[in-house]
C-alpha cells in the first residue's frame, strides 16, 4: 500500500491562506471504523486529520473495496468538493480513532471564488494531491491485478 505523504497544506499554501482556511475549519472526532463518505455521495466537506488513520478505498465488482491509501497527520481527505459535480470518487474509514479539521466545500469555493490568489493556491494544493492520489490508485490497482503487478518499487 502507497504511504507516502500527500502535499500539506502547510507546504502548499501561503500563510495567509491558510489562517482564512483554518478560520471556517471546526474540529471533528470519528471512533475507528467510521465511514467518512463512499464513492458516488456528495462531496459536501473536507478534512486535514489531526491525529489518526484514515484509508482510501475503491470499490471493486465482484471483490472488497481496495485500499488505495492512507492518509495520516496534516494530510488532506477529499478533493472531490473542488470539482463538479461534487462527487467522491472514492471511499474513506477511520482506521484509528481520528481528529480532524472540517470544511464546509460551498464556503471554501466560495472564498477561493472571492480571492481569486487563495483560489489559485488551493486550486494547486487539491490538483497536486488529486495527481498523487491518481497515481496512487494505478499503482495498488496494478499490484492487485495485474499479471506482473506494477512493477513498481514504491
Amino acid at each position: 500500500m502507497i504511504t507516502t505523504p500527500t502535499p500539506s497544506m502547510l507546504r502548499a499554501l501561503p500563510a495567509e491562506h491558510q489562517q482564512r482556511l483554518m478560520r471556517v475549519a471546526r474540529e471533528v472526532s470519528f471512533p475507528q471504523g467510521t465511514r467518512l463518505f463512499e464513492e458516488g455521495s456528495r462531496a459536501d466537506r473536507f478534512w486535514i486529520i489531526r491525529t489518526g488513520t484514515v484509508e482510501l478505498d475503491m470499490r471493486v465488482p465482484g471483490r472488497r473495496p481496495a485500499v488505495i491509501e492512507a492518509l495520516r497527520h496534516n494530510e488532506l481527505v477529499g478533493w472531490s468538493w473542488l470539482f463538479a459535480p461534487h462527487c467522491w470518487h472514492l471511499g474513506a474509514e477511520a482506521t484509528s480513532p481520528v481528529r480532524a479539521y472540517e470544511f464546509d466545500a460551498t464556503a471554501v469555493r466560495l472564498m477561493c471564488r472571492e480571492d481569486p490568489a487563495m483560489g489559485s493556491a488551493v486550486a494547486q494544493w487539491v490538483g497536486d494531491v488529486l495527481a498523487h492520489r491518481l497515481h496512487s490508485a494505478r499503482i495498488r490497482l496494478l499490484d492487485l491485478y495485474a499479471p506482473y503487478g506494477s512493477g513498481s518499487i514504491v
